[in-house]
């Protein structure tokens, strides 16, 4: 991989002859020369990356690039990015998903990194011309593209050593919980997401969104199998679906008014989950990270499913 702004290699010409000429007689002295000058390029190429001006474009990507120990050249983030903590302070590119080239511009970056598809092509073009270096990240919600997810993350920093041992740790994690999950007696219990930002704004996760993938990693079965990704939400729909537990974000159930006030919503306490008083909550930006605390999501909503 080649990066723009390695600098041109200026070896001192007496230190490299000490160095050839006092090599050991088994090593031949062209190729000493060869490893030395790529060597000095590479951390001349490692040097000049590691002060890079980074923006990451969503939780997820955030959260790997300062696992894989790029925290501190990160210098905006979009609105979502929360963890780690440091990240809640720092700049965000826009007030909602909404990205213009004078609200990335305005950070200075060298380095954008973002979802696959979030950059209109206008803003690409522009970006594009002020040589900003731009990698769109594709994420797929399993367990494989968690992997691909991490390792294309840590070759675009330069640090496929890094993303191999973050993929290490976290597979570790993965192996331990799978375990876990599998050796389970109990039933499988039917799940409801709805996502909610309001009584008046409530949309249900079906299948092949990251809610659905995430719920049968962690061992339940999602109550809608009629659509695809995430629809509007519906009183007749969530009798239809009748789960045994209703899922939502921490900060949904607040915005309904928490556990009291979304029994008594219409419809709710004809399911079995209202019936059971069965409303759990969960972390949302954990939940669909979908990168290097995969395991933590997955353990979370297994406990808050299944107990411990």
């Amino acid at each position: 991989m080649m990066y723009k702004n390695a600098r041109p290699i200026r070896l001192d010409r007496k230190y490299l002859h000490s160095v050839v000429y006092s090599s050991p007689p088994l090593l031949p002295r062209i190729t000493l020369i060869i490893w030395l000058m790529s060597t000095v390029w590479l951390q001349q190429a490692r040097g000049s990356f590691s002060a890079q001006r980074i923006v990451t474009l969503s939780a997820a990507i955030t959260e790997t690039t300062a696992a894989l120990g790029f925290g501190a050249n990160i210098v905006a983030t979009d609105v979502t990015s929360e963890y780690p903590a440091f990240t809640k302070s720092l700049p965000k590119v826009s007030r909602n998903r909404n990205l213009s080239v004078e609200g990335l511009m305005k950070y200075n970056p060298t380095l954008i990194l973002a979802p696959e598809g979030d950059i209109p092509a206008a803003v690409l073009a522009q970006l594009k011309k002020a040589k900003v270096n731009v990698i769109n990240i594709r994420q797929e919600f399993s367990i494989k593209g968690a992997e691909k997810f991490i390792l294309a993350i840590a070759i675009s920093l330069n640090a496929k050593k890094e993303g191999i041992e973050l993929l290490q740790q976290m597979q570790k994690k993965l192996s331990a919980i799978t375990t876990q999950i599998a050796g389970n007696k109990q039933a499988p219990v039917k799940v409801l997401f709805i996502y909610a930002r309001g009584a008046g704004n409530m949309t249900v996760a079906g299948k092949g969104s990251n809610m659905d993938a995430i719920i049968h990693l962690a061992g339940g079965i999602n109550a809608v199998k009629e659509f695809t990704h995430f629809k509007p939400y519906s009183t007749e729909a969530l009798i239809a679906a009748n789960p045994d537990v209703l899922l939502f974000f921490d900060f949904g159930a607040r915005s309904l008014g928490g556990l009291a006030s979304i029994v008594n919503m219409p419809g709710v306490k004809l399911t079995n989950a209202g019936k059971a008083k069965r409303i759990v909550e969960v972390n949302g930006p954990l939940m669909v990270n979908f990168a290097a605390r995969l395991p933590d999501a997955i353990a979370e909503l297994n406990t808050k499913l299944y107990g411990k």
